[in-house]
């Protein structure tokens, strides 16, 4: 077994587990993401993948945040709750995320060999706030990891990485998991 190989299922298997344990609202799902993160950031230098690796480096920071707003962010540094955006703050996050993937859309197209620029750039940045709002412990973090998995399933369907489509495929019904629970868990009062 290779190195590469070993980095691979490290960081899919602890990205299910962690996944699992978001749903679940445990905080040991970031302990667990970093492995994760960790695995995928050195899988994908080792690729040259560079863009990815540096994605990963993102989720790690922001990993570590999230595992202490998880754990201490709530009042007198107690478990934080969880929170829902309201419609300003929707529509600002959509206006926001459509600018940067304008942007980085057109930088790709124009200035690299990239192939998708458009989904492509739309994925990343939906992962960017998705970890942002999940970090925070925000609900609206399942709606956008749905969005990223579905795009990721048809992205990795076209450029036929069929195992990365069947991760993307688990992710999606976690996510749709996650948005079911941590919603009957609002309408319940559970806020943390």
């Amino acid at each position: 077994m290779t190195i590469d190989t070993i980095l691979e299922w490290t960081g899919a298997l602890t990205g299910l587990g962690s996944v699992v344990l978001t749903v679940k609202r445990r905080v040991a799902c970031w302990p667990v993401g970093l492995v994760s993160v960790a695995a995928y950031a050195l899988f994908f230098f080792r690729l040259k993948l560079y863009a990815d690796a540096g994605l990963q480096v993102f989720f790690f920071a922001t990993s570590l945040y999230g595992w202490w707003h998880w754990a201490r962010g709530g009042a007198l540094h107690t478990a934080a709750p969880i929170l829902v955006l309201s419609v300003r703050r929707r529509v600002l996050t959509a206006i926001i995320l459509a600018g940067v993937v304008a942007v980085v859309a057109t930088l790709l197209a124009r200035f690299t060999d990239a192939s998708l620029p458009f989904w492509d750039s739309l994925a990343s940045a939906l992962s960017v706030a998705a970890q942002v709002l999940l970090m925070r412990k925000i609900f609206e973090n399942w709606a956008l990891w749905i969005a990223v998995d579905v795009l990721s399933i048809g992205i990795y369907l076209y450029k036929v990485a069929y195992v990365t489509a069947v991760l993307y495929a688990i992710f999606l019904g976690l996510a749709i998991s996650g948005f079911i629970v941590w919603r009957r868990a609002l309408a319940r009062g559970e806020t943390v």
